[in-house]
């Protein structure tokens, strides 16, 4: 049976399944690879390094799939802020109509978006923001839990907890976002009341995936533990995934009083792509979420999301043998549902 939500409804997709926004992976082969498959392929705009770029990137992505796509802006702190205007106007100017939202003061943006009649997904860390996004006219929210890659916020709140806010709280569709990689966390999302989910780390850990053989080899050897937060001092925390380079920069934070300028050449965006490049886990930082304890595998997309549809349904289907009425419950005394 298809999964039909709100969700799939706006997006024009048949499994409400979103491919996040990645850096340095969110690119056409993977992106196309998403959509073909039944779920929402996601463009990173600032993975290209110019607005003209990203029209290149979006006209090869065409060539791939005929499907929705969507392009990521993510605004954050910068001393030299990218051109993000000059990526928005692109991207509209070459026909997309669906972008996913994250970050610092996402206003403007989404009030130009809005304005070219696209649909806006808002990625949150929090129910304030969500709700102050929501006054904004995004479309779609992407509740953002504690155990994601990348940046969690700073309030520490887990998933569970945040969707079960979001649905008293929100007026909006949602799709939860962070911890997910598996059918039943997607069974549970929907549970929740989210009308779909965004999964970026096992989206990695795929045959269409641009990112080194070894990378996707490490994930699937890798467990729950092996991620730890960097950033967390200088109140900007980020999860990637622990190796070399980021236990250094905890040991540096460690110390008090560390300033950016004290681990920027250990963090810098050119050594983290060298590592999805070259295939050395040690090269740099690279983002991972808690959810490579739950990666075994590498299947092509069209796998992993047709997985996804058939056990989402077998665990769905299999609820009803918890679910006892009237005479039918069969233990002595209890109470009946």
């Amino acid at each position: 049976m298809p999964i039909i939500t709100p969700v799939t409804k706006i997006l024009g997709i048949r499994v409400p399944i979103v491919q996040g926004g990645m850096q340095w992976v969110g690119v056409p082969k993977l992106a196309a690879a998403v959509s073909e498959a039944g779920g929402l392929g996601i463009l990173t705009a600032l993975t290209q390094p110019s607005p003209d770029a990203l029209r290149e990137a979006i006209r090869e992505t065409r060539k791939l799939t005929s499907k929705p796509i969507g392009v990521n802006i993510t605004l954050l702190p910068s001393i030299n802020p990218p051109d993000y205007q000059g990526y928005a106007r692109a991207a509209v100017e070459e026909g997309i109509r669906i972008f996913e939202t994250a970050g610092n003061n996402p206003g403007p943006l989404i009030k130009y978006f809005k304005s070219k009649g696209c649909v806006v997904v808002h990625k949150c860390t929090t129910i304030r923001h969500a709700k102050s996004a929501e006054k904004l006219g995004v479309d779609i929210l992407s509740i953002d839990g504690f155990e994601c890659a990348g940046h969690p916020g700073e309030d520490d709140i887990g998933g569970l907890v945040l969707l079960a806010r979001a649905v008293k709280e929100l007026k909006v569709p949602f799709i939860a976002s962070g911890g997910i990689a598996d059918a039943r966390g997607f069974a549970a999302a929907l549970a929740l009341g989210a009308s779909g989910i965004n999964m970026g780390t096992r989206f990695m850990c795929t045959v269409e995936s641009p990112i080194h053989q070894n990378i996707k080899e490490k994930i699937v050897a890798s467990t729950e533990r092996d991620t730890v937060h960097i950033f967390r001092t200088l109140h900007n925390t980020a999860r990637v995934f622990k190796n070399k380079v980021s236990m250094e920069v905890v040991a540096i934070e460690k110390r008090g009083n560390a300033k950016f300028e004290d681990i920027k050449d250990l963090v810098s965006g050119a050594r983290g792509r060298l590592v999805y490049e070259k295939g050395d886990p040690d090269i740099g930082i690279w983002s991972a979420g808690i959810t490579i304890g739950l990666i075994n595998d590498i299947p092509t997309c069209e796998e992993l999301l047709r997985r996804f549809e058939r056990e989402t349904e077998e665990i769905v289907s299999g609820l009803n043998k918890v679910v006892f009425t009237g005479e039918s419950c069969p233990v002595s005394g209890r109470a009946k549902l």
